[in-house]
Formats: structure tokens, sequence, C-alpha cells
């Protein structure tokens, strides 16, 4: 089985370049199972339905999301009835949505987990033991499990993968937006990668217009962010899993820009 995972999408920007590429991309990798990040999609806070609509419309099977899940309100008005629409499951047992989701692809079923990392960001339930939890639950049903872990330390991340090598097939990083170059396969089987990295502007900072950025580092006064226009970039993952094992074989990244340009061949 071969997962295509594409990393943070930011405003139109990223909502273009999944658009452009994500049909090239599972044409090219020949990609059993597509998801995407996006969290930061409806102008780079939060989603709205016509965009998870249009994911899904694109080729995704799945999106998850992360602390930026709720800065879009109008997510309270849809987010019951999206099926394959994955919010952090270490909110509150009361927080609206689901934390994870189960696909069925010609009868062997993947279940997809979204977790959101404590450290500095806002306290919410043990990711760890939440994945604990859900992890006994899901194995009745697969052993092919792809954790989508939005969390802002690598140390966090690098523990969390660690912690889950040997019970899911699949743990990559979301949320700081740098596609970080320690993709593997950790020793018992599950493919990693601190963080896939932002789908959007390839010239702001994290997908923020750089002026404002800098006046804020500048002179510690409150700025308002805007989605950076110009030049785009993707960042993605594509990942094989053994669908009998549940164990991860391969792990690639993808980066899309004008410095790495798409090729439609191997």
């Amino acid at each position: 089985m071969r997962i295509l995972f594409i990393g943070d999408v930011v405003g139109s920007p990223g909502r273009n370049m999944i658009n452009t590429y994500v049909p090239k991309l599972q044409k090219k990798y020949k990609a059993h199972v597509t998801i995407i990040n996006g969290e930061n999609a409806a102008s780079g806070k939060g989603i709205t339905e016509k965009i998870y609509r249009s994911f899904l419309e694109v080729g995704a099977n799945a999106v998850t999301l992360g602390n930026h899940s709720w800065d879009n309100k109008e997510i309270f008005e849809f987010i019951e009835d999206a099926k394959y629409l994955v919010r952090p499951a270490n909110f509150p047992d009361q927080t609206p949505g689901k934390g994870y989701c189960f696909l069925n692809l010609n009868g062997i079923e993947i279940a997809i987990i979204n977790l959101q990392g404590r450290t500095f960001l806002p306290p919410l339930d043990c990711p760890f033991q939440k994945a604990d939890e859900l992890i006994k639950e899901i194995q009745k049903r697969t052993n092919i499990i792809f954790v989508d872990f939005h969390a802002e330390a690598t140390s966090e991340k690098q523990a969390m993968g660690w912690y889950l090598d040997g019970k899911v097939s699949v743990v990559v990083g979301t949320h700081t937006h740098v596609q970080t170059a320690d993709n593997r396969i950790l020793p018992n089987g599950t493919a990693y990668i601190t963080d896939v990295g932002m789908t959007g502007p390839y010239d702001g900072i994290l997908g923020v217009e750089r002026e404002a950025v800098l006046k804020r580092f500048l002179t510690s006064l409150p700025v308002r962010f805007e989605v950076m226009k110009g030049r785009e970039q993707l960042s993605g993952v594509v990942v094989d899993v053994d669908p009998k094992t549940g164990k991860a074989q391969k792990i690639e990244r993808i980066l899309i820009n004008e410095d790495h340009p798409f090729l439609s061949e191997f």
C-alpha cells in the first residue's frame, strides 16, 4: 500500500498547489491513499466546508487538522457530518468531530489518527496516552495505522515516533512548516519524519508575509499576519506499507518549488 501525505496547506497558494500537483503525484507514485493536512487552508487559519470538499474532489481520502482547527468558525457547522475530517484526538471528549477515521480500500482498512503536542502549545490531554488508547481499539480492525502528530517541539515529535515504533505504520510530524531531512524507517517498522513541511508560499516566513514577521521580531509589537503571495511550493511524503504486516518499507520526501521542479517520471 502506498500512502501520499501532503503537509500543512496554507491559504490560496497552498490550495493552488494541491489542485495542480496532487493528481500528478497520485499518477506518478500510484498512490492508494492520499491524506492532506488542511488546518491552515482557509486564509492561513482553519478550514471551510468548501475547501474540505475541494480536497476530496481533487483526490484526498482524508483531511487532518491541528491547533488551528477552530480558527474558522464555519467548522462547527459541518465537522460532525464530515466523515473524513480528522481533528486532534486528544482534545476533550466533548469536543466536536473525531480524532481518527477508517478508510476501506478494496477490503483493506487503514486508520488515520490526528494528535496534537503539548510543548509550546495549549494544554490538552496527553497525546501519548491517547495514542495507546486509540491503537488498542483500532488494532481490533486493522494493523495499518497512520498518525499525523501536529506538534511544535522536534523533541516531542521524535519522542512520539520512538514511542509508537512498531505500534503504527507511519508517524509524520506537522505544524512547524519546514521540511526536515530525517525521514527513515525506525527499527520496529514505523516510517517517521519530524516535519513534512508546508504547502503554500515559497518566499514567506512559514507562509506569512515577511515584512510583518520581521516587524514583530524587530519591535515586539503586535502585527497582523497575512498569507504571502507569489511563488508557491508543495511539501509531502510518500510511504510504502506492507498491507499484511502493517510495517513500513520506505518513506520518501517530496518537495516541489521553482528550485525543485516536479518531474513526471522517476
